[in-house]
């Protein structure tokens, strides 16, 4: 899946909402994603306007002031001026001008705003600077509660279609010495989550597996299939809970279907998923469909 180009955007409409329903005329998930929604915003920004007082310049008072309109008052997307990534970006990498309490909260607002089917307005307008995409690739350098708002903020992209279709582009850049690309991206969000020592990044990883899953199957790409699918046979080795069994079998299932190097996977790393029959009749169904392609 290409990234759309500059021209492609503005022909699409502005308005999020018209745009979200006309793109599910054309592709309407099969099941509801899995987002986490446990979020009071009010709080977040109170929070976040806390630690940002005095330290931001006037025209990142006034992207602020534009997030809360966004936000609070339920203002389209448009709210937010051209300048709003640029301060997200001085949040999110200045280290020493904000502390990391400042970034987890910044990030837990970034994924209320993910909920909202216009949030993709914002998502194209990254397209040259990769703001959000560059600081996801180090997700394993950040501190733990950033990532575990940073998997929140990937997950609830899934929650529309637009958004959802950003976080599986194809086009690619080169980041400190690494050609990547969303896909590849969200791919190590993903797998980073999941083979977590963390229970909260391992079940939100379960979540944006099950995500990634329930997408047409022509944007999952071979490649990411069996990277995806190893990552979820190294979490069987844990002690995953049954709702985290029935979004990775999901998953694995329907990897199955993309790549039949996921087949070989299953019979040569394992261990294979019968291991988890009797959890729920919903698990064994899955078993059953995996074992019609890899037997016992």
């Amino acid at each position: 899946m290409s990234e759309p180009t500059a021209q492609q955007q503005q022909q699409q409409p502005q308005n999020g909402k018209e745009r979200s329903k006309s793109t599910e005329e054309k592709e309407i998930p099969r099941e509801p994603a899995l987002v986490c929604k446990d979020i009071n915003i009010k709080t977040e920004l109170e929070c976040l306007v806390k630690l940002l007082d005095g330290k931001i310049y006037k025209e990142e008072e006034v992207a602020m002031e534009e997030l809360h309109q966004y936000l609070i008052e339920d203002d389209g997307s448009w709210a937010l001026g051209d300048n709003f990534l640029v301060f997200v970006q001085r949040v999110l990498r200045d280290s020493q001008g904000f502390s990391p309490d400042t970034r987890i909260h910044m990030i837990r607002t970034l994924a209320y705003a993910a909920l909202k089917d216009d949030v993709i307005i914002i998502l194209h307008q990254d397209r040259r600077d990769h703001t959000l995409m560059n600081f996801a690739q180090d997700i394993d350098k950040h501190t733990p509660e950033e990532q575990q708002a940073w998997a929140m903020f990937t997950c609830n992209l899934f929650e529309n279609v637009g958004p959802s279709e950003w976080l599986l582009y194809i086009s690619e850049w080169e980041y400190n010495g690494q050609t990547i690309s969303n896909i590849r991206v969200t791919t190590k969000v993903a797998v980073h989550c999941i083979l977590s020592n963390c229970p909260q990044l391992k079940n939100i990883g379960s979540m944006i597996l099950y995500n990634i899953a329930i997408k047409e199957v022509k944007t999952v790409f071979d490649d990411v299939a069996v990277e995806l699918a190893m990552a979820i046979l190294q979490f069987f080795q844990s002690s995953p809970n049954e709702d985290q069994i029935f979004r990775t079998l999901k998953a694995l299932a329907r990897f199955l279907e993309v790549s039949p190097d996921v087949q070989m996977i299953i019979q040569m790393i394992g261990p294979h998923p019968k291991q988890f029959a009797g959890k729920s009749e919903r698990v064994d169904e899955l078993i059953k469909i995996i074992s019609r392609k890899v037997p016992a």
